[in-house]
């Protein structure tokens, strides 16, 4: 065996058969923990369960099908469907997915002969209160991991994306956490590698479903693929990466639907650095310009807007300034409401757009590469252009186009490039 963490997500844990498969990996893999997702749609039915609706028989018929199928008793799961019934908080209903789905693959995994033992992560991954997007602690973490998972000969399962206070309430770690869950693990028990099994074969060079000319990526540093995680890369949940970056921890990213296609790995360093390596498109923008005259030569005026995006809890994606304009992205129309635009509409004047998309390329040493711009708005010059960000990063250079330029601009922009830069 290795210290070897695999994250099965939901799709990998669809049904019996993905099941079969994703425990046919975590052996063949040597997997030391396998950390797992909920079965798919199993969340989306949980949601909907902590808003009222009453979708238990449709999760336990889905649950028995497949542990029927699996040759796995019933018996197993229905003390887990008993305590559904009852769950009254959002994070404990949302639990389940992960509860569940564990349940099987631990069982599969005996079936075939491997000493297995089932830990709850709620055990482990200790993190604070704050329910829905709750926070890990990470110090606390690495003892339980100490504790619980020696290393040896057994296998660990354990859930993804759920956690609990120190005082033992159910947290989860919002959506999308399962991936950063696994990387928590990883990074506990000093892990050699992180392998995210879904079900695409690794990271393209962009979307497929934008452009047919996509190509997988063998290999894309750490930072790099920080960028298209934070950019829009579904592939990735953007936290994931952290922990294995801060311990050094190869990132593998293979489809369990076709374990023997060789994947992405994404390390601290790669063996090239091309000037662009992949292209992301980020739909569902909104750009939010602040005019005032009181900008001019004051101090002070960033600092009470981003006070009350703060208060709003909203994250501030891109921003450009003028000498009396702060121009800034948000991520999804839902955050601006007019209690907001209200509170920033007491300094400056605010105007909103929507339907834009942000286009980001990703690379190296893109902030220092003479005629770079240049080349991107020649290949889509009758495109309009909202806002360009560069020079804060070195390994990106984003621009925020409409929502039905993105495609196109993409599939234009991965011509122009993408071919020249690969090795």
């Amino acid at each position: 065996m290795k210290k070897i963490v695999s994250k099965f997500g939901g799709t990998s844990m669809g049904d019996a058969v993905a099941i079969k498969r994703s425990a046919e990996i975590a052996i063949s893999r040597k997997s030391f923990v396998v950390v797992v997702s909920a079965t798919s749609g199993t969340t989306n039915l949980l949601v909907e369960m902590t808003q009222g609706k009453n979708h238990l028989a449709q999760i336990t018929e889905k649950h028995f099908k497949i542990a029927d199928d699996l040759n796995i008793s019933l018996g197993l799961l229905s003390p887990l469907l008993d305590e559904l019934k009852n769950a009254k908080n959002s994070d404990e209903i949302l639990s389940f997915g992960e509860r569940l789905s564990s349940v099987l693959i631990t069982e599969t995994l005996k079936n075939s002969g491997v000493p297995v033992q089932l830990i709850d992560a709620r055990e482990i991954m200790i993190t604070d209160d704050d329910f829905g997007k709750a926070r890990p602690l990470l110090d606390k973490i690495a003892l339980k991991a100490k504790e619980k998972l020696p290393f040896g000969k057994t296998v660990y399962v354990t859930q993804g994306f759920i956690g609990a206070t120190e005082d033992g309430r159910t947290t989860t770690l919002g959506r999308g956490g399962s991936d950063y869950s696994a990387a928590l693990f990883a990074e506990a028990v000093g892990a050699e590698a992180l392998e995210i099994w879904t079900d695409v074969a690794g990271i393209a060079t962009t979307d497929p479903r934008l452009c047919r000319e996509a190509r997988p990526l063998e290999e894309i540093s750490f930072k790099e693929a920080s960028e298209l995680a934070v950019f829009g890369a579904k592939i990735l949940h953007p936290a994931t990466l952290a922990p294995a970056m801060r311990k050094n921890i190869p990132v593998f990213v293979g489809s369990s639907f076709a374990a023997e296609e060789k994947g992405t790995w994404i390390k601290k360093e790669s063996t090239s650095a091309p000037l662009l390596r992949a292209l992301a498109l980020r739909k569902n923008q909104v750009l939010m310009t602040l005019t005032t005259p009181d900008m001019l030569n004051s101090h002070g005026f960033l600092f009470k807007i981003f006070q009350i995006f703060n208060n709003h809890k909203i994250s501030v994606d891109a921003i450009t300034t003028s000498e009396i304009s702060v121009a800034l992205t948000l991520d999804g129309q839902k955050h601006v409401d007019q209690k907001l635009i209200s509170d920033l509409s007491q300094f400056a004047e605010v105007q909103v757009e929507e339907n834009l998309s942000l286009v980001a390329l990703i690379g190296n040493n893109i902030n220092h590469t003479p005629g770079l711009a240049q080349k991107v708005f020649s290949i889509i010059p009758e495109i309009n252009v909202r806002m360009i960000c560069q020079g804060a990063s070195k390994h990106n250079f984003c621009f925020l186009i409409s929502d039905a330029s993105g495609p196109d601009a993409i599939q234009r922009l991965h011509r122009g490039f993408i071919p020249n830069t690969l090795p």
